[in-house]
């Protein structure tokens, strides 16, 4: 008997989620004969418990491919974690009950290490429960930490967005700094992982070196020497670009910009390191400074994603559809690297107990030896990941995004859920 499938998206979303999303439902709806409808989550798994169910068919046929080009989460997102199968078994129970009146067989959530995680629990419930659902993660994070996946969908246009927004900044101070700014502080997301700082340094090439210090969470920040090297990349460029990830560390291993509040994940919520950082440079040194935080910017920025990135996000969608029929279950779509020179790429299959709850950092054979800044071998794994420009189509001037209908599917419950 033919089965419908749900999606849902979650946590953060990227620039290219909407493309997985494109991949999943283009490739179920070219299985009309194996899948039924593809329902999708208002504002992510909060849609399934609740049963606020989008009935994706509805959508026409360009409005989905629309998908590909347009940025955010097209079914709306959300951050809400399902707590353990023990004690948060009424949850699970209450997506299974909410499957089984949708005649839903397939579960395709996607998001990061939480989703990763929540999706291996519904696997392991509907076993226990008799309940035949295949439940397939597809990654997406902008901070790069999924592990066995060579990259995650979603960082590569954020490494395009951060290492632009660092070059262009970098020329603009350059411009100015004889008699006003010397020094520019760009905050980037990454809690944990230095990715995303990472790509800020690929703003200096051969052709153009420009001053760049990069400020990662794996290196715990010394004031000090922080100072050190602000000092010499002025007095021998007459400026600096300090680009620092919002996860960094003191020597205690408190967050330099920690605010005191925690999300619905269970993080420490950040304040904004780049005043932070802005503030030792000016009490110390006295230089002139400027700061900005990229906060949404980064992961919404369409207009300059990577096409690497579009390709990938869509490679992931399409092959969770593919795998699920092929009888695959509590498995995620990797992205396995084949090549460096060309850039070649395949997409493998990870089973999700090696993916949950792990979180993959900046390898220190990745960052320079001074802690500041990048080796070769991370410059050589990052640059195919930015390249090729995926430009959305534009109209007076603007992108041309798309909004869908998403026209809700009628209640079967009787009984309502409280989150």
């Amino acid at each position: 008997m033919k089965m419908n499938a749900f999606y849902a998206q979650s946590g953060g979303v990227t620039a290219v989620i909407n493309a997985s999303a494109c991949g999943v439902i283009e490739t179920a709806r070219a299985h009309r004969d194996r899948i039924g409808k593809v329902f999708a989550g208002r504002n992510g798994i909060i849609g399934a418990l609740t049963e606020d169910l989008i009935d994706t068919s509805r959508e026409s046929r360009s409005a989905i491919a629309a998908l590909r080009h347009t940025p955010a989460g097209a079914f709306g997102s959300c951050r809400y974690k399902l707590k353990g199968l023990d004690e948060g078994r009424a949850q699970y129970e209450r997506l299974i009950e909410v499957f089984r009146a949708h005649r839903i067989g397939y579960f395709f959530y996607n998001g990061g290490g939480d989703s990763a995680d929540t999706c291996l629990k519904v696997s392991q419930l509907s076993k226990t429960m008799g309940y035949p659902l295949t439940a397939i993660h597809v990654p997406k994070t902008v901070d790069n930490d999924l592990p066995i996946t060579d990259n995650c969908p979603g960082f590569g246009s954020v490494a395009k967005y951060i290492a632009i927004s660092t070059m262009e900044a970098s020329f603009d101070v350059a411009s100015m700094a004889r008699t006003s700014t010397k020094v520019f502080v760009l905050e980037v997301m990454g809690r944990h992982a230095g990715w995303i700082a990472a790509a800020g340094a690929l703003a200096s090439t051969r052709d153009n070196p420009l001053p760049i210090i990069v400020l990662f969470p794996e290196v715990t920040f010394d004031e000090d020497r922080f100072l050190a090297a602000v000092k010499k990349k002025v007095e021998q460029f007459g400026y600096v670009s300090v680009v620092v990830s919002e996860g960094v560390r003191n020597a205690d291993g408190a967050f330099l910009a920690e605010a005191g509040s925690r999300d619905a994940f269970g993080h420490s919520q950040l304040g904004g390191v780049a005043p932070v950082i802005a503030g030792i440079v000016k009490n110390a040194l006295g230089y002139k400074y400027h700061w900005a935080v990229a906060d949404y910017l980064q992961r919404a920025a369409r207009h300059v994603a990577s096409q690497t990135d579009v390709d990938q996000a869509y490679a992931v969608g399409k092959a969770a559809v593919e795998m699920a029929l092929k009888g695959r279950n509590a498995v995620m779509p990797a992205i396995t690297r084949t090549s460096d020179a060309p850039y070649r790429w395949k997409i493998t299959e990870a089973e999700l107990s090696r993916v949950a709850n792990v979180e993959k950092k900046m390898p220190r054979r990745f960052i320079s030896r001074d802690g500041f800044g990048i080796t070769p071998g991370c410059r050589a794994y990052l640059e195919p990941l930015i390249r090729g420009e995926a430009y959305p189509p534009y109209r007076g001037g603007l992108p041309r995004y798309v909004s869908l209908k998403n026209v809700a599917v009628a209640k079967k419950l009787d009984t309502a859920f409280s989150l």
